[in-house]
């Protein structure tokens, strides 16, 4: 079924409750979202269920959405494993009064998500009978995923531009902020970063240069090197230096005299190691 099929067939098993079927998101990612009274909650997921055509036999997942001054949208995603659709339904709870059915006797699967939904936003679930703490302490006061929550790190320490909802006009763009005790880029690990490269809200120090600059003088460019002094040509009479024998000598011995090269292999004898 595709997804205006599967909101087509829901509206028609709770009529005459007003339903409100749309299709969220696109292409193959699109999905069937039905907007049902609070009171037709528990019905409508009971239909999606048991309906032939939707068999819808497995729970997804569900949460809630803060709407603020409109309520919370509870919101439940459920996927026929035979039939390969799925469809999301959506009711709106009262802000001062949010409670909706729980749907544990449906899918007992949703136990779990329901006491994580009443702990973060503070929505009772009739009939669960066991919204127990299930993320935060016992002694935890609050909803943390309420939009009125004030996060503790944010009065630690202040964000720079807009903090909370409705405060968009305080202008500003945001920084980048470590959270307090995280050394910045370049005061730890082993592979230092260069100066400056932490940005702004990095810290005073900004990263340490990875290698200090050398002393090393600049290279001259190519066309400004001197050139080299070339060597006089030594001429036949002219004599060789100290260290360096005559092109003509041969290796010299230990009296400085030159050393007469050794017999040729034709001129050798038995005495000197030749055949005769």
């Amino acid at each position: 079924m595709t997804p205006e099929e599967v909101g087509a067939r829901l509206v028609a098993l709770l009529a005459p409750v007003a339903v409100t079927p749309s299709v969220s998101g696109g292409q193959r990612f699109a999905r069937a979202t039905v907007d049902v009274p609070p009171a037709s909650w528990l019905a409508a997921v009971s239909a999606a269920r048991d309906d032939t055509e939707l068999a819808c036999d497995f729970f997804d997942w569900l949460s809630a959405v803060d709407e603020l001054a409109d309520g919370f949208d509870v919101v439940a995603h459920l996927w026929s494993s035979r039939l390969r659709h799925g469809v999301l339904l959506r009711t709106r709870v009262p802000r001062d009064a949010p409670t909706v059915d729980s749907v544990v006797d449906v899918y007992p699967g949703a136990a779990w998500h329901e006491r994580e939904t009443h702990e973060m936003f503070g929505i009772d679930f009739a009939g669960h009978g066991e919204l127990l703490p299930l993320l935060l302490p016992p002694e935890f006061e609050g909803h943390p995923l309420r939009k009125e929550f004030v996060l503790a790190s944010r009065v630690a320490k202040p964000w720079p531009g807009a903090k909370e909802p409705g405060e968009s006009e305080a202008g500003g763009g945001r920084r980048p902020i470590r959270p307090p005790g995280v050394p910045a880029p370049g005061e730890w690990g082993p592979t230092p970063t260069p100066a400056g490269a932490g940005g702004v809200g990095e810290g005073p120090r900004g990263g340490t240069p990875a290698r200090p600059a050398g002393e090393r003088p600049a290279r001259p460019a190519p066309g400004a090197r001197p050139a080299r002094t070339p060597r006089p040509a030594r001429t036949a009479d002219a004599p060789a230096p100290a260290d360096q024998p005559a092109p003509d000598a041969g290796p010299a011995g230990s009296d400085g005299e030159p050393v007469a090269d050794p017999p040729g292999r034709a001129d050798r004898s038995d005495h000197d190691g030749g055949t005769p």
